[in-house]
């Protein structure tokens, strides 16, 4: 397969348009309906809302997914802005974006203290189900300003009764930069307006509250301080402080800018000199974990399209951690040993990764790419970066069907996609990657 040139530029420009349809199809799914018989629960999505996946899965073996996640839906609705700028979608999405931003706010009325409410759905549970549900202490947390912190809700704007990995603290300032990204020039109504600025300093005013506290990791699996969401969180107070400016408030902009300040010296001691990267967390126990060296890390780099001397894709010891990385996985996955010249390693996610096949993550590999595009304007080795950028992309190529669907994984042995089908973050991954490469492309020029 031709891996370079016009070949890779034809699939590119293929994949660019399934992904941008197939993405939106996670957007006000309000025509699918989910049922989860086991919860007694019949799930219709409300405008606004996005799920993760639209496919109707219960671990069977796929998983469910259908789920409005804060963090995945942040990244979409982003996506959906860089497809509006493009040009690639029509003035319709200004109208699925005010759906975003309604849901959104009307998810801050939920109140998981509503002990009716919930004695009538623990009633509806099925005996053998019982212990997947929440009990009333955790329940009675998820109202006012914490409901952000769910890690996901049903996307009929209902909360999540299952147990499951809270709280999580990337949601608000993933959501903030991704309205962020919005304010400019699109030239709301006055309504959608004050709505949008409603939420914006909802999730700033969190995340200035709540930088300083543990919270499950992207992966939803161990609780600490974790590199992607104070990155993320400095870069939405620091964009978030620029916004506070332009409405001359000029007090609580300059707290939220000493905030991300004091975020970006906390990161600074994420170093780690002799192993050459940033550790992607600090336990609440402070042991070290084979999960230290993790590709959240360079995640929150492009997450917080951050490309200052520190902590953006042009930080050496950023550059370093990504190199680490590549190493890793190509040691590691099975499909990374001897591949074609051109291809860059399949990415995962962190060394001894189980979830389902433990393997290659579009995401991962998608946002290596998307780094490197990132890194290359400015760069005495600009065309080294584009080509490395490249590389990442034919993998993602070597892996995509042509169909143009994208899972959440593929196989560390065999490259078969696994895990959730349809994954709208995989979509947009491959979104902001091209974007990314457009940007660079006329900037190396």
């Amino acid at each position: 397969m031709d891996s370079s040139g016009k070949g890779l530029e034809q699939w590119i420009a293929r994949e660019y348009r399934y992904a941008a349809s197939a993405m939106q199809k996670s957007i006000s799914a309000v025509d699918i309906v989910k049922t989860r018989p086991g919860f007694g629960q019949t799930i219709r999505p409300a405008k606004g809302s996005i799920i993760a996946s639209p496919v109707l899965a219960a671990y069977d073996p796929d998983p469910d997914y259908f789920f409005h996640w804060y963090r995945d839906s942040a990244v979409v609705i982003d996506a959906l802005r860089l497809l509006l700028e493009a040009g690639d979608v029509g003035p319709e999405a200004l109208a699925t974006f005010g759906d975003f931003v309604r849901f959104g706010l009307s998810l801050q009325q939920l109140d998981g203290g509503d002990r009716v409410a919930a004695k009538a759905w623990r009633a509806k549970a099925a005996p053998d189900f019982v212990k997947y549900l929440r009990d009333d202490a955790d329940l009675a947390g998820a109202r006012a300003e914490f409901v952000v912190a769910e890690t996901r809700v049903n996307p009929d704007g209902t909360l999540d009764i299952s147990k499951w990995a809270r709280p999580q603290h990337d949601g608000p300032p993933l959501r903030a930069l991704a309205l962020l990204g919005w304010v400019r020039g699109h030239g709301f109504d006055a309504s959608l307006e004050a709505e949008l600025a409603q939420l914006i300093r909802a999730d700033l005013a969190f995340t200035a509250a709540h930088w300083r506290e543990p919270s499950f990791d992207i992966w939803e699996e161990e609780r600490g301080l974790h590199y992607y969401t104070l990155r993320v969180s400095a870069a939405a107070l620091e964009r978030g402080a620029a916004w506070l400016a332009t409405r001359c408030e000029a007090d609580r902009a300059n707290a939220y800018r000493e905030q991300a300040d004091a975020i970006s010296r906390m990161l600074d001691g994420f170093w780690l000199a002799d192993e050459g990267y940033y550790r992607s967390r600090i336990s609440e126990s402070g042991a070290r974990s084979a999960k230290d060296l993790d590709i959240a890390v360079i995640l929150s780099a492009i997450h917080s399209a951050g490309s200052g001397a520190a902590h953006g894709v042009h930080d050496p010891r950023m550059q370093a951690t990504l190199a680490r990385l590549d190493a890793l996985f190509d040691e590691q996955y099975l499909i990374n040993r001897q591949r074609p010249a051109g291809l860059g390693p399949a990415m995962g996610r962190y060394q001894g990764d189980v979830y389902y096949s433990g393997g290659a993550y579009f995401f991962s590999t998608l946002g290596a790419a998307e780094f490197c595009f990132r890194a290359a304007p400015g760069a005495a080795d600009a065309a080294a970066w584009m080509a490395r950028g490249d590389a990442y992309l034919a993998t993602v190529r070597r892996y995509t069907p042509d169909s143009g669907e994208l899972s959440e994984q593929f196989d560390q042995q065999t490259g078969a996609q696994t895990s959730a089908r349809h994954l709208a973050w995989s979509y947009a991954a491959f979104i902001s990657c091209i974007a990314a490469r457009r940007d660079a492309v006329d900037g190396t020029r």
